[in-house]
């Protein structure tokens, strides 16, 4: 059995069977249709947002559910990642990314035009951050925007951009000023239709088939004052500011996804004969479950500890560069040892261990790539570049 977590209160749990629920009654009948058409369709946006999933930490004033416990994130994000990471991926972008930057960033008039169907699932958002030659170096992105009248001109592209096929509003990253990397960007909300933006091809993934990913394009987009988030020139501070929580959303994921193919082999151990008895009765399938089972635990309690701590405000972006970088290499060293204990039958996409593998691989990359991390770590360290 996994180690008794202490981490959720009544509040949480009762959630917990909310979004189980739905997972249960409108996602997994759809799962195969998402995944063919490599998108959530809106239906199931729409019905994700009348139970209240899209509105955590929104205002009620603007449709939310004014609650502002992160704890209510973790929850939906580990019953969502225990069907699929792509689930994880699009929603968690909306409540955990984009959220944030449109409660604390945006103005009055903003907040009515865009919460209300944000909260009820009528926008999708996406963040435009990644470009094709700045991924985790979000200081090096070249999308410029140039002041014009009432307004700027904005020219670039961003790829890799989760929901990018289906959003409504995109938080897009352009650089407006010059000076040093880091300085002279400015967030913009550039909303679908917007003459001159469009999106390329939805690409095609490794995994995470459901979330739809996509290329970017802006060419001579006019995007009015009236759409600018947050600071003049203090894109890349706000950018900062909101990893943490992105972190954190990736490491409970990572560690969802885990235990649940976890979970999925345990029973597969025990119902697949071999030499005429179960294989999970082998010593050394057994020794490896073993070890698998205390990975998890022990991985589980750190990130439940880092997620009381965000929640309360109190978690460095250090830890959460720990929390996202282990949770995934451990998810991998999981996965990994679940698609082998299936043997040929975890190569098969019909065997869910496969799709789990799949998706599990880029968690190392994304959120800022696994070798960013240790950089951050190693420099808290005290051993940053002394050139």
């Amino acid at each position: 059995m996994p180690l008794k977590r202490t981490l959720f209160e009544d509040d949480h749990e009762l959630f917990r069977e909310s979004v189980r629920s739905f997972v249960v009654k409108e996602v997994l009948p759809k799962r195969d249709q998402h995944r063919a058409k490599r998108l959530i369709d809106r239906d199931t946006w729409r019905k994700a947002g009348e139970l209240g999933f899209l509105g955590l930490g929104v205002p009620a004033q603007y449709g939310g559910t004014d609650i502002d416990d992160f704890r209510f994130n973790a929850v939906l994000n580990e019953e969502l990642a225990r069907i699929g990471v792509g689930y994880a991926s699009s929603i968690g972008i909306q409540v955990d990314i984009v959220a944030p930057y449109l409660i604390r960033l945006t103005t009055e008039e903003q907040k009515q035009r865009w919460l209300p169907g944000f909260c009820s699932g009528d926008i999708v958002t996406a963040i435009g951050m990644t470009e094709p030659e700045a991924g985790s170096d979000l200081a090096g992105l070249k999308t410029a925007a140039v002041r014009n009248g009432d307004g700027w001109i904005v020219n670039g592209s961003k790829t890799f951009i989760t929901n990018g096929g289906n959003a409504d509003l995109v938080v897009t990253a352009a650089r407006t000023g010059g000076g040093p990397k880091g300085r002279g960007i400015t967030l913009f909300g550039i909303e679908a239709g917007m003459e001159g933006f469009s999106r390329g091809r939805v690409l095609e993934k490794v995994g995470q088939h459901e979330a739809d990913t996509a290329e970017l394009f802006f060419n001579n987009v006019h995007v009015p004052d009236e759409c600018v988030i947050g600071e003049l020139d203090g894109g890349f501070k706000h950018m900062m500011e909101h990893l943490a929580q992105e972190r954190m959303g990736s490491a409970i994921t990572n560690i969802s996804h885990a235990r649940s193919a976890f979970d999925v082999t345990m029973q597969y151990v025990q119902d697949r004969n071999a030499f005429g008895r179960p294989i999970g009765t082998f010593q050394h399938n057994r020794f490896l479950l073993a070890d698998l089972s205390t990975r998890l635990d022990v991985t589980q309690a750190y990130i439940d500890q880092c997620t009381l701590q965000h929640s309360q405000g109190e978690l460095s972006p250090v830890d959460a560069a720990k929390a996202k970088w282990w949770s995934s290499e451990i998810q991998g060293q999981v996965i990994d040892a679940c698609v082998q204990l299936h043997g040929g039958y975890g190569y098969m996409e019909e065997y869910e261990v496969a799709h789990q593998w799949m998706d599990a691989r880029v968690t190392r990359i994304w959120a800022g790539s696994n070798e960013i991390m240790k950089e951050i770590i190693g420099r808290d360290l005290g051993l940053g570049d002394p050139r």
